[in-house]
């Protein structure tokens, strides 16, 4: 299965990084074809331009040259995993980007009826694949509780339409990382070895 693995976190020493390098290690040691794909080490511009917004629902001129090779990246996968922080209770920045401007109109959904420009039914349009989530919260789980989890429910509600698959997508998500002890940190990265090693 080929498995795209797409990382949000611009520091290279850290524990989202580790995590990232674990879910590499265990889906290639289970035999899955990898295509590692680091924002920042990319150099992913996460601001959507004016001219794609103009073009947005232009198929398939929205397809523009920077995109163009992310959008090839998603539509030959057969999984997604996504590794990310998360902070002030979202997603960063460039991975909200890496959304914005690769999931677009003819890639990841289209609209059925009305004019065919931007009326009518949304109906997905990726084949269905396996995803999961990866991440981190500076918060503890009580307070993330209270603020709703917006990325577990983007991550569970939105992924799970998107991406057309029976069950929602799995979330492991490790919570008051800047708190927890060293041996919880290696317990996660253990439960993301063995969770990607079952994919």
């Amino acid at each position: 299965m080929r498995v795209l693995v797409v990382h949000a976190h611009p520091v290279e020493t850290s524990f989202n990084r580790a995590l990232y390098n674990a879910a590499l290690e265990a889906l290639r040691s289970s035999g899955h074809e990898v295509d590692a794909l680091s924002l920042y080490d990319e150099g992913f511009e996460a601001v959507m331009s004016r001219e794609e917004r103009l073009n947005y629902h232009d198929i398939p001129g929205n397809l523009t040259p920077a995109v163009k090779s992310y959008v090839h990246r998603v539509q030959a996968a057969d999984a997604i995993v996504f590794v990310h922080p998360v902070w002030n209770y979202g997603y960063p920045a460039i991975l909200k980007g890496f959304f914005d401007r690769i999931f677009l109109p003819g890639v990841s959904f289209i609209l059925v009826g009305g004019n065919g420009v931007d009326t009518g039914k949304l109906v997905p349009n990726l084949k269905k694949m396996k995803v999961a989530y990866i991440t981190t919260y500076g918060g503890d789980r009580w307070r993330t509780w209270l603020m709703g989890d917006p990325p577990r429910r983007l991550a569970r509600r939105w992924a799970w339409v998107t991406f057309g698959t029976r069950l929602p997508p799995k979330y492991l998500a490790l919570y008051d990382m800047n708190n927890v002890s060293e041996e919880d940190r290696k317990a996660f990265i253990e439960k993301v070895r063995r969770e990607l090693g079952k994919f």
